[in-house]
């Protein structure tokens, strides 16, 4: 099927040219970590966990690193906090009155991440099996408009995002699970698919985001792309094996690939002054009795909290973690934000998908 005869017929727009472009060669870094709550990313490591012996044997080190600051939130995730938050807006701390919420009510990761990606809950959607995704995702959507075909590119530590992006029918490549990166653009990738096939991950169907990000790295370097979405998975995993003191330091190894994408980003001519970067999760985590932090779910009451940042040139700063919208943050709202950095309209892309959040200059 054609491209135009597949847009139509998911009533999806064909073929459009971008509206209100800030640049003509704007780009978007679309960035989702599996699985973290709002409560570690504004508060910082649980004191409570971090003192429960059976979730963690790195007490010691948690508390030197983290709960001994005097804002244990910043000293877990520096450059959200420091640059993220004042420079571009972080909104989901519910302490302050920001709310960040799922519209999908599964509650786990397939259909968060189907949410986040086409900006609509699917009820159809109901477990993390490798089903090709229906929908079409703005990834798909973005690579069959001409300005931006073949510059959409798509990267995972799960092993089931090829299906979630739907690869085969979209056209965008994604490089998930244990996939080696092709081609290999220098030493640096060898090594690295080397590496990941010598190091074991502690999970079946997820490699560690180290490879992830790297493999990432290298592609922005050599391709360019106008979007890249990098889908980080360690925290999710750690949690649901009660690692607390794995989580904890996954989402601070998060925040240091964040600053390492946007350093690259402020330094790369293709990039510079031109990089959107938009941060969500696709699902919280249990808060309500000991051992609920290692679940998610419609049975886990604060699992549907989620957060949001972004940053770049079109964000507007808020200048705080305290940004308050008028209204409920919604994970269907990711969608067409990203695509608004690239002056595309809800309507362009999908009229049922979520509005962009409230977070651009001039609004």
């Amino acid at each position: 099927m054609s491209t135009l005869l597949l847009t139509a017929a998911l009533g999806l727009s064909s073929a459009l040219t971008p509206v209100n472009t800030p640049s003509e060669d704007a780009k978007v870094i679309l960035i989702s970590v599996d699985g973290v709550r709002w409560e570690e990313v504004f508060r910082g490591p649980d004191p409570e966990l971090t003192a429960n012996e059976d979730f963690t044997d790195r007490a010691e080190q948690l508390n030197a690193d983290f709960l001994s600051q005097d804002d244990p939130a910043r000293a877990l995730m520096p450059f959200s906090h420091d640059v993220i938050a004042q420079q571009g807006v972080l909104i989901g701390n519910r302490d302050a009155g920001s709310c960040g919420q799922l519209s999908n009510t599964m509650i786990f990761s397939y259909p968060g991440y189907n949410e986040i990606l086409t900006g609509k809950a699917d009820p159809r959607i109901n477990s993390n099996a490798k089903i090709p995704n229906a929908n079409v995702t703005i990834l798909e959507w973005l690579n069959q408009q001409p300005e931006h075909a073949g510059k959409v590119y798509a990267f995972g530590s799960w092993d089931v995002f090829p299906f979630i992006i739907n690869e085969v029918r979209s056209g965008v490549p994604v490089n998930a699970g244990f996939e080696a990166l092709e081609p290999v653009y220098n030493d640096t990738v060898a090594l690295l698919n080397t590496l990941q096939e010598q190091i074991p991950s502690p999970w079946g169907g997820v490699r560690l985001d180290a490879f992830t990000h790297h493999f990432a790295m290298e592609t922005l370097k050599a391709e360019h792309p106008d979007m890249v979405y990098i889908a980080y998975g360690e925290p999710d995993d750690f949690a649901h094996g009660g690692d607390f003191d794995h989580y904890i330091n996954s989402i601070h190894r998060f925040d240091a690939y964040l600053q390492e994408l946007w350093t690259f980003a402020q330094n790369d001519p293709e990039y510079a002054g031109k990089t959107t970067l938009i941060i969500t999760t696709d699902h919280g985590r249990g808060h309500l009795e000991p051992t609920s932090w290692r679940s998610h779910g419609d049975s886990h009451p604060g699992a549907e909290a989620v957060w949001f940042a972004a940053l770049g040139p079109q964000i507007q700063a808020q200048g705080g973690d305290a940004y308050t919208p008028e209204h409920c943050a919604y994970t269907n709202q990711v969608a067409v934000t990203a695509l608004k950095a690239l002056g595309y309209t809800k309507d362009d892309y999908n009229p049922e998908a979520g509005e962009a959040l409230d977070i651009f200059k001039g609004e």
